[in-house]
């Protein structure tokens, strides 16, 4: 998505927020640092940092076995917006990173060897985990 006017190259900016339609907005920009580049990263910010407050009253609402299942729903309803959210900026900012020095099938640092790393598993990857619907701690074991 970039263009090129007067010999400058103008990348596409997927901006933090939608038009009335619910469609994408882009902004083109040559440097990045315009009024609205400004305000979108300031709305990515504000995106961000409330993503982390939500994990932690995320954290303390599972851990409160008094909470009802009416809240659980209003926080896991706010926890994919939220995550919208996350996922848009990345993909924002994923798009204007230079592209990679390797060829994409080629492995970076371990990369795409199986039986790899654990540093992307999650509690909710395995029903073995403690707490998953199904493990042990689910099922009273």
């Amino acid at each position: 998505m970039d263009g090129q006017i007067s010999g400058q190259v103008r990348a596409m900016r997927l901006l933090p927020w939608s038009s009335p339609e619910g469609k994408p907005c882009y902004l083109s920009s040559v440097d990045g640092t315009g009024y609205v580049s400004r305000l979108a990263d300031e709305v990515e910010s504000a995106q961000l940092a409330m993503s982390v407050e939500l994990l932690d009253h995320a954290d303390d609402m599972l851990a409160d076995r008094k909470v009802t299942s009416p809240q659980l729903r209003f926080l896991a309803t706010c926890m994919a917006e939220s995550l919208r959210d996350v996922h848009r900026v990345a993909e924002s900012r994923g798009a204007r990173l230079p592209a990679p020095a390797y060829e994409e099938d080629e492995e970076v640092d371990g990369e795409g060897q199986e039986g790899g790393g654990q540093a992307g598993r999650h509690a909710c990857d395995s029903p073995d985990e403690p707490g998953h619907a199904g493990g042990p701690a689910a099922s009273g074991a």
